[in-house]
């Protein structure tokens, strides 16, 4: 069979120009997704392009991914990312990886191993915040979770992340080898800090000496990471196939743009990614503030209050100019004054993001943003309305955000076109829509403790507006809605 790896691949595309042979596996990777593709790997590949060295990611999935695997196995873990934008494309073949592991290809025992080699040095994970097992309303490890209570009655045969960590740690110890640092590339605020907690509060479960050890010895970096990589249709992979003449099933396509912020805090080396255009800092909490709230936060606005006027994509949501317009005035006027980060117009990064999410090329679904909302709205939009109820600000478009959120997981559009919800707490949202009137929805919602806590509730300006929004877009739609609150 026929690979990238096999073929003469055009000029025009751009391959490793450094000796993969000389590749370890000195970092370990979980989850190996499309954004960690386009963005972790490609940018260890392009430090190897630039200065050469042994830094190579062994890949691992646990859950899903075998056939993914095997690909990334028979074209010898190279893979393409596709860069474009209106401007036109770049292809480029990444030959950071240099092995791979799944539990159903190649069992637990293995993968749980491959951490406790001695050249190890990081571990990464694209896990999303359900992989890290926490209880959302308490922040701590979520005892309950049926991963977790396997693996407190089997610490040493693990089916978590933070339980394989764990023991991989455990090993590491008991066989006199240095811990790693644990790197969290999620979305996630304080993403360094949530695998942290995970891991020393299963670990205490185990042993206090163990805990010691890993809190003594182990690095817990937060990062900030910024690329939009929308999920690979079979367009996206017959396009890329075209212009590499061979097809590529672990291909992605991504934007131009590039963003990651680490704090410089690492036991066991790392790669020189800032060569590569990665920001190392002392404290990435202000950067990922803004990124969460201006970009992210903005992102499911489009793609919630989108996905009821029916647009499919966020290129789609920017065609339109109540849209576009709302979305800035989202970003400026009510997730800007927020925000605590020196040094940055923010003007001119919301006309970076307008930019981003205009690009026609990248088909950036709506319902793909539109997942696990449960998880996305704290950090995006309520932490924002928390502290406009503090200061006194304005926070309209936050507060039809959140009802955009609420019509959303309610079934169905605006022309009454059924809308899927995927969400870890899908149960549960479920039944509060099934047993909730129109009238009562928003009460019901609020019930939801690990979303909305226990303050915004009982906050009266909090309800009020949040109704007030809910009504809006129940009487003229979400397009609707959004032009009667640009008008005033």
């Amino acid at each position: 069979m026929k690979t990238i790896a096999s073929v003469q691949l055009p000029a025009a595309v751009r391959q490793p120009q450094y000796d993969r042979n000389q590749l370890r596996s000195r970092i370990v990777h979980l989850g190996f997704g499309a954004f960690h593709r386009a963005h972790q790997a490609l940018l260890t590949d392009r430090v190897l392009n630039l200065k050469g060295g042994d830094w190579g990611i062994c890949e691992i999935s646990l859950f899903s991914g075998d056939k993914l695997m095997q690909a990334l196995c028979e074209q010898k873990h190279l893979y393409t990312v596709q860069e474009k934008d209106r401007a036109g494309s770049k292809t480029i073949i990444v030959g950071a990886v240099h092995e791979c592991l799944n539990t159903k290809l190649d069992g637990m025992p293995a993968i749980i191993e491959k951490f406790c080699e001695p050249q190890v040095a990081i571990v990464s994970l694209t896990i999303t915040e359900k992989g890290y097992c926490i209880d959302a309303a308490t922040g701590q490890l979520d005892l309950t979770h049926p991963l977790i209570v396997h693996d407190l009655q089997q610490p040493e045969a693990p089916h978590s992340a933070p339980g394989i960590l764990v023991e991989a740690l455990a090993r590491r110890r008991a066989r006199g080898l240095a811990p790693f640092t644990v790197l969290s590339c999620d979305n996630i605020p304080d993403n360094g800090a949530i695998v942290r907690r995970a891991i020393l509060d299963l670990a205490k479960r185990r042993s206090a000496d163990l805990t010691d050890w890993i809190h003594d010895n182990a690095s817990f970096p937060a990062t900030m990471v910024d690329r939009i990589v929308p999920a690979t249709t079979p367009d996206t992979l017959a396009e890329i196939a075209s212009i590499c003449g061979v097809n590529d099933p672990c291909a992605v396509s991504t934007e131009p743009y590039i963003q990651w912020v680490i704090e410089d805090n690492f036991v066991a080396g790392r790669p020189a990614w800032e060569l590569a255009g990665a920001q190392m800092v002392a404290d990435v909490a202000p950067w990922e503030q803004m990124k969460l709230r201006m970009l992210n936060g903005s992102h499911s606005f489009l793609a919630w209050l989108g996905g009821l006027a029916g647009y499919q994509t966020i290129a789609d949501c920017m065609e339109d100019a109540l849209f576009r317009q709302a979305m800035l005035r989202l970003m400026m006027n009510e997730q800007a004054p927020t925000l605590s980060i020196a040094d940055v117009n923010l003007s001119d990064y919301s006309q970076s993001l307008a930019a981003r999410f205009s690009n026609p090329t990248l088909q950036h679904l709506t319902q793909q943003i539109a997942t696990d909302g449960s998880q996305k709205l704290p950090q995006r939009m309520l932490n924002s309305i928390r502290w406009h109820l503090r200061h006194g600000g304005e926070w309209h478009y936050l507060a039809l955000g959140v009802a955009g959120w609420m019509r959303y997981i309610s079934g169905s559009d605006d022309d009454g076109n059924p809308l899927e919800l995927r969400d870890p707490l899908k149960e549960k949202i479920s039944a509060l829509v099934a047993e909730s009137s129109p009238e009562n929805r928003v009460s019901a919602l609020l019930t939801l403790c690990e979303i909305f806590g226990d303050d915004l509730p009982e906050n009266a300006g909090f309800v009020r507006e949040v109704t007030h929004a809910w009504r809006a877009l129940c009487q003229y739609g979400a397009r609707g809605a959004i032009a009667r609150l640009i008008n005033g």
